[in-house]
């Protein structure tokens, strides 16, 4: 059984003010007055993980430590499945220390005509785990499948967005709307779960 968000502070654990304004939507119907790490100015942890999974444990255990409220963190990338599922939980470090994604999406598309495969599938990964203070966790992972394109295309998304085609469509996440990926995206379908678990009626 599930343990129950039941309403009050929650703080989101995250400095990107983008990703705490999308998380913050998300949960706005479940009464939680949402604040950011950022805001509380809570340290960042280091991210050792080797799992999607395990950097979030991370991240929400350390807010809701600092903080002494709930938390919630997420965790995600790019997985290519001819790279050995790369970059993976290294997504942003493809990126370098000034995270140049025009960098990084040219890695992959280098790394990709380096491969013996022609396989260009791939697909985005989203952890989120909400931690409580006693050291309680819950983690949800979701996925969206699709296909690696070059050259990018679009200005819509971010990271790896321009060269990520969701399958069952012609254009890149990043020529989307934003409803229209945030409908489908791999952060979506982790929160369906997380919602269902922690912040819905059992009725």
């Amino acid at each position: 059984m599930s343990r129950k968000f039941e309403g009050g502070k929650l703080v989101i654990a995250s400095h990107n003010p983008g990703k705490v304004r999308e998380i913050a939507e998300l949960l706005e119907p479940f009464g939680a007055d949402v604040i950011s790490a950022g805001e509380l100015n809570l340290p960042e942890p280091v991210e050792d993980g080797t799992t999607f999974i395990a950097n979030a444990k991370i991240k929400a255990l350390a807010a809701a430590t600092a903080s002494g409220h709930v938390a919630l963190a997420d965790d995600s990338g790019l997985c290519v499945h001819a790279l050995n599922n790369d970059p993976g939980v290294y997504s942003a470090r493809w990126a370098g220390p000034k995270k140049d994604f025009t960098l990084a999406m040219q890695k992959v598309e280098e790394a990709l005509n380096a491969a013996s495969s022609q396989d260009r599938s791939a697909h985005f990964a989203c952890a989120l785990t909400i931690a409580w203070p006693d050291g309680h966790t819950e983690s949800f992972e979701g996925q969206v499948q699709g296909t690696m394109t070059w050259p990018a295309r679009g200005e819509k998304g971010f990271g790896y967005d321009p060269t990520f085609v969701p399958d069952g469509h012609t254009t890149t996440f990043a020529q989307m709307e934003p409803e229209t990926k945030h409908a489908m995206s791999h952060r979506a379908n982790a929160f369906k779960l997380l919602v269902a678990a922690c912040f819905e009626d059992e009725n």
